[in-house]
């Protein structure tokens, strides 16, 4: 049995929670918090690698990050299912992990697999907190963010993810089915996100948020409502000057 989490990085397929927010999961984790991977499909309708070869890269990815646990649900990856079915076990992987923070996809994206995992992880976090639905023990988490993917949305903060931006292009570079790796022959078929271009993009993105904090790396997160601040000082840093 898997032992609980504070934080809970969520995506639609492997590699979406990493590229969205795989530089804050491995600095929540270097601060000391038990941070874990929830996969929700297994990504079998990619058109590069195959299910298996997914899962060895998603737990390599995860090791890299210093994650304790990586998980894997069978939603249907290219037409993702959000019945009850799927409600009730992602509600069991929520009340047995036990996450206070919880990052996954926006509500809207290019791939629609995204924005289906959006409302269903949303739903689901809900859900998880009422004692009369299901017979585990109900578990809601304190915090639900979206990170960003293919679509753009203006964010409600920026995570400086600089100190572990290596971090985040070593969990990348396990998903060698995927994602392009500089200085490697790549000989599977042409994908956008095996291309260096897209590569490019991602460092660019990062770099803009980061600029726009401050910092030289950024990950942006949108939140369902406004943010509460306990102590408004620490935010004296976070614009640029």
């Amino acid at each position: 049995m898997t032992a609980t989490v504070d934080v809970l990085g969520v995506g639609a397929h492997p590699d979406d929670a990493e590229l969205g927010c795989g530089g804050t999961l491995a600095l929540l984790a270097r601060a000391g918090r038990r941070v874990g991977l929830l996969h929700l499909t297994r990504g079998e309708a990619g058109t590069r690698g195959t299910a298996e070869q997914r899962r060895r890269e998603a737990e390599c990815s995860a090791d890299a990050l210093g994650a304790v646990a990586v998980e894997f649900l069978d939603f249907g990856d290219g037409s993702l299912r959000t019945g009850p079915e799927e409600e009730e076990a992602l509600l069991s992987v929520l009340r047995r992990l036990r996450p206070e923070l919880v990052f996954g996809p926006a509500p809207f994206d290019r791939h629609p697999d995204h924005g289906r995992a959006h409302r269903l992880l949303a739903d689901a976090c809900f859900y998880s907190g009422l004692a009369r639905r299901g017979s585990e023990a109900p578990h809601r988490p304190g915090a639900v963010f979206s990170y960003m993917q293919h679509d753009g949305f203006e964010p409600s903060f920026v995570v400086d993810v600089t100190s572990t931006w290596e971090v985040k292009m070593a969990a990348l570079d396990a998903y060698e089915s995927q994602l392009h790796r500089p200085g490697r022959a790549d000989e599977g078929p042409r994908t956008k996100v095996a291309s260096p271009e897209f590569r490019r993009a991602i460092e660019g993105r990062a770099r803009h948020y980061g600029l726009l904090g401050g910092s030289a790396f950024g990950e942006p997160f949108l939140a369902r409502g406004p943010l509460a601040v306990a102590d408004p000082w620490g935010l004296r840093n976070t614009g640029l000057r």
